[in-house]
């Protein structure tokens, strides 16, 4: 049975190239994952800062470089897009920003973000986010990018607002982290939003 609407952007859109470096234009670089970050990622996933907002810990190296190679893998299949977020003068890795959850034929995809301790605080989730907006956006030609995080995360918010996705309202008990339920701000930019 035939669609009543075409898809906003087709099957192959990411995959036909290569994953790109995007530059942010103020001191960072969202470039794809090498399986040489693996001893950064797994020294971020120590900090018990990480564990308060993601569900995923890792206990060796080892378990980092199979997460990389399913990022690196991720991109050929268009179903999560994962950049390593970096300094651009010395590449160090300050943490991670991903498109997931795509949906190329509704042109939506959610927004995910991690810092390492030593970045927080200084505009790096923000500018890496806005820097992948403005790709997804404008560039590829998605149609809404969606962000969530727990309402009990207030530098997410921060990040959200800093960056153009406005606050839609509050998914109830909608993730469980190692606490319990969480409520989840959802916040939304849509194309054309003039940011």
């Amino acid at each position: 049975m035939p669609y009543l609407t075409r898809a906003v952007l087709p099957a192959g859109t990411l995959s036909r190239t290569p994953q790109p470096t995007l530059p942010s234009g103020d001191g960072l670089v969202l470039r794809p994952w090498r399986t040489e970050d693996a001893p950064a990622v797994f020294h971020a996933f120590q900090d018990p800062a990480m564990h308060q907002w993601h569900i995923r810990t890792a206990d060796s190296e080892d378990e980092v470089r199979g997460w990389i190679a399913e990022w690196q893998r991720a991109w050929a299949q268009e179903c999560d897009v994962q950049w390593a977020v970096a300094d651009a003068a010395g590449d160090r890795l300050l943490g991670r920003v991903a498109l997931r959850n795509v949906r190329l034929g509704d042109g939506v995809a959610e927004v995910a973000y991690w810092t390492v301790a030593e970045a927080r605080g200084r505009g790096v989730a923000a500018r890496a986010t806005a820097a992948l907006a403005h790709w997804a956006l404008d560039e590829i030609g998605f149609h809404r990018l969606e962000l969530t995080h727990s309402v009990h995360n207030p530098a997410s918010c921060r990040v959200a607002g800093k960056t153009g996705f406005g606050l839609e309202g509050t998914k109830r008990s909608a993730l469980r982290h190692s606490d319990g339920w969480h409520d989840m701000h959802l916040h939304a930019r849509v194309r054309g939003d003039g940011v």
